[in-house]
């Protein structure tokens, strides 16, 4: 393999932030800050906040970072994982087609706990019980969602022999 195919600037400095932000913001959220509380209440809009960031960049961004360039679409998507099973994974300097899928189920998961959240807020729904129940339905499938995408960046990192997790640090995608 030439040294070209070997790594590649994937991932842009707002992407890169953007996912330790979020992760952060997350983290902190379900394990350092009581529920309610103020700075829950901010770390939630800041989550939103990056996640409306993440979506003006999908569209204006650098070429990884851009939607148009992981699509999921469902040929493709089937298309990965029949290489997958074939055991010839296809190799994607961006996004896979799984990952896409991914990406867009945190980022609509991390939109509705945000709508959740803030209509605990308002009159209309404050102590409605069915809100506050999804919102706690919402950021327990959130932490599923982030413990699968883990998993399966290294997971597929060994399958694809690229090195994912240096990947969201360094930026480049390495394959080995």
């Amino acid at each position: 393999m030439s040294d070209e195919l070997k790594a590649r600037r994937v991932w842009d400095p707002f992407v890169r932030v953007f996912h330790l932000s979020l992760l952060a913001c997350v983290l902190l959220n379900e394990f350092a800050v009581d529920d309610g509380e103020t700075l829950h209440q901010w770390l939630g809009y800041t989550a939103l906040a990056l996640v409306g960031l993440r979506i003006v960049w999908g569209f204006v961004g650098t070429r990884h970072a851009r939607f148009a360039d992981f699509l999921p679409t469902p040929r493709r998507v089937l298309r990965h994982v029949t290489a997958l099973f074939d055991g010839q994974p296809e190799h994607h300097w961006g996004h896979n087609p799984l990952g896409a899928l991914m990406v867009f189920a945190l980022l609509t998961t991390v939109i509705a706990l945000g709508l959740t959240g803030w209509l605990q807020t308002t009159d209309a729904y404050w102590g409605v019980e069915w809100v506050q129940e999804l919102h706690e339905a919402l950021a327990e499938g959130l932490l599923w969602l982030a413990g699968l995408h883990a998993a399966s960046a290294l997971v597929m990192g060994r399958i694809e022999r690229t090195r994912l997790i240096k990947a969201m640090v360094t930026g480049t995608k390495e394959r080995y």
